[in-house]
């Protein structure tokens, strides 16, 4: 099939996508009927800049003190046309181009060079050291590299070293090349006068849907590092599906916090703003989030579960310091009565409070792991709309996504089913737990010259994602555990330390924790269930003043691990408890090591 038929088969899918998933559907949580038929990223971006170029597509400091920059749609695309034409004609076309850094403006504009027109991406986990990230440069077959100044010496000396295909270093910050590092201002120069001069080599650039775009490094808690393939159609799957059960509109400013070499961030915060027209302010740093909020005042927040209980956190203090716990907590119950009328109370009532999230803030999305409900249950007292979704780097990631209409919010799930997708669940117990399945537009290719790792996750079409759970009636997923995590006792029982952490985590003087399961000589014929936990410092001096000791700490903590042992079976009971001093290890995606000795250990 020549390249012309190819694309009208790939604008005649979309199109049936959009009609028979969205435009058509009868599930009355695909609320939203405005999803644009895309074929690829470029296509995605080529249509947002017609139907949006003067709209501001970026916020950015370029300088520590400055103001927020903005770019529009029309002017960044000048700037992707222009490095995307310079790449070509320095013999980049078809090759794998790789991105490292912060989340910014010259790493998502080099992503959009190279994805839609250059070659395949291929985005760097900027918490790799030396070793992990030449070991993925030389799995990747990767010939140009862009990256920030702290990179700089660690990749001339890979480069220098001869065991990798490295061609080109482009720096995000120098403002001329140099003998060996070309400059990523310098490089959109060259490219602009070579556009103006007729090159059309990147604007004409052939993208075929199916093929490989990307290759993402997953960063589990266990193993090595595997490269999924997705592909164009991956990811404009999920761009078309979503907004369709949770509104995006041109004027909202999403405000970009998370490392955006995962998918959640990359996808959601990054393209998928882009394919509505909306914009991405972005955070200079964790230190400054309450000062950019306050500037920016963005409407969309997309963060991990620790980011959103921090903001939650800090509301808190805030209205303790005001004195008005009492009669706050006294409103928010009175709410979840009226609620049911209609009638939000505490609503009024918190336009200071949400002056922390910078006063506009409509929409925050939880996901990369689960959250309290209540939590978000809080901000939709407060009258924005708080969810959580479900993804995996496999997926695009979307696969779940609770929708943003509050009647048919579920949050104690991951979320509805998204339209296009398939769900079943395998080997299922009596209780209707078993191993997610998905079937849909957004699965990966498969794992990077690794078959015998794809075939083993997806069988018959079916992506096994090793997570447990079960579907409602309703398409809602929820998640138990993940399979590989389950302590099965001696006595054939499962226990999911999920469950486990989450009702641990509930306890104030609780940071974080970890569930295992304990085999020691001397602790009986079963398996004991222990449970590793680091403190809240703060909760804990709040209860038992300055200069506690660890046996006061360790007695407080099983006073309230006994609660909760009163109310499971015998079975799934915590008999042991290891307090840390220190954090847990974790990975570079911020997940507890779970199969590592020195989490299991005191550490202090």
């Amino acid at each position: 099939m020549g390249f012309i038929q190819t694309k009208r088969a790939e604008v005649e899918r979309a199109q049936k996508f959009v009609d028979e998933y969205i435009n058509e559907s009868g599930d009355h949580v695909v609320r939203y009927r405005e999803s644009r038929p895309i074929t690829d990223i470029k296509n995605m971006l080529e249509t947002s800049v017609e139907l949006y170029g003067d709209n501001v597509a970026f916020r950015q400091k370029f300088k520590k003190n400055e103001p927020y920059k903005s770019i529009t749609y029309k002017a960044a695309y000048d700037d992707v046309n222009g490095l995307g034409t310079a790449l070509i004609n320095r013999g980049q076309k078809g090759k794998r181009i790789a991105v490292i850094g912060e989340t910014c403006y010259q790493w998502e504009s080099s992503y959009l060079a190279v994805i839609c027109g250059t070659g395949l991406v291929v985005p760097l986990d900027k918490e790799l050291d030396k070793e992990d990230l030449e070991g993925q440069i030389i799995d990747a077959e990767i010939s140009t590299i862009f990256f920030d100044n702290k990179y700089e010496k660690m990749f001339r000396e890979i480069k220098a070293g001869g065991n990798t295909g490295l061609e080109i270093l482009i720096n995000f910050n120098s403002e001329e090349h140099t003998e060996d590092v070309l400059s990523w201002a310098a490089l959109i120069k060259e490219g602009k006068n070579q556009v103006a001069q007729g090159d059309r080599s990147f604007a004409d650039a052939e993208i075929c849907g199916d093929e490989p775009a990307v290759i993402l490094y997953t960063s589990g808690t266990t193993g090595i590092a595997k490269g999924v393939m997705l592909s164009h159609y991956n990811l404009a799957f999920d761009l078309m599906s979503a907004p369709s059960m949770l509104k995006v509109n041109s004027w909202d400013i999403f405000f970009s916090v998370l490392p955006v070499h995962h998918t959640y961030e990359c996808t959601c915060a990054f393209l998928m703003p882009l394919y509505k027209g909306a914009s991405i302010a972005y955070c200079q740093g964790l230190k400054y989030i309450a000062k950019n909020l306050e500037e920016v005042k963005p409407t969309m927040l997309l963060g991990v579960p620790v980011l959103i209980e921090s903001l939650y956190k800090k509301i808190w203090k805030g209205i303790r310091e005001k004195g008005k716990e009492d009669t706050f907590r006294r409103l928010l119950a009175i709410n979840k009565k009226t609620e049911r009328l209609g009638i939000n109370v505490v609503k009024p009532f918190a336009e200071e409070i949400l002056k922390v999230l910078g006063g506009n803030m409509r929409v925050l999305i939880s996901g990369g792991a689960a959250i309290n409900p209540d939590i978000l249950e809080f901000f939709n007292a407060l009258g924005i709309v708080a969810v959580q979704g479900y993804g995996l780097t496999e997926c695009a990631p979307m696969v779940a996504l609770n929708p943003d209409v509050r009647k048919d919010m579920r949050n104690r799930s991951a979320g509805h089913l998204l339209p296009g997708m398939e769900v079943k669940i395998s080997d299922a117990d009596e209780n209707g737990i078993g191993e997610i399945c998905f079937r849909g537009g957004n699965v990966m290719l498969g794992y990077y010259n690794n078959p015998s790792a794809t075939a083993d996750v997806i069988r018959d079409g079916w992506f096994h994602t090793g997570d447990l759970g079960y579907v409602d009636k309703d398409n809602y997923v929820f998640i138990t555990g993940r399979k590989k995590n389950v302590i099965i006792t001696k006595n054939g029982k499962n226990v999911f330390p999920e469950e486990l952490e989450y009702l641990i985590c509930q306890i104030p003087y609780i940071n974080e924790a970890m569930v295992w399961g304990s085999e020691e000589e001397g602790e009986g014929e079963d398996t004991t269930i222990a449970a590793t936990v680091t403190l809240d410092n703060e909760q804990v001096a709040e209860a038992l003043g300055d200069g506690y000791t660890v046996r006061q700490v360790e007695a407080l903590i099983w006073s309230e691990i006994d609660k909760i042992n009163g109310k499971i079976p015998f079975f799934k009971r915590i008999k042991k408890l290891v307090v840390r001093k220190e954090d847990f290890e974790k990975t570079t995606g911020k997940k507890i090591k779970r199969f590592v000795d020195s989490n299991r250990s005191v550490n202090r």
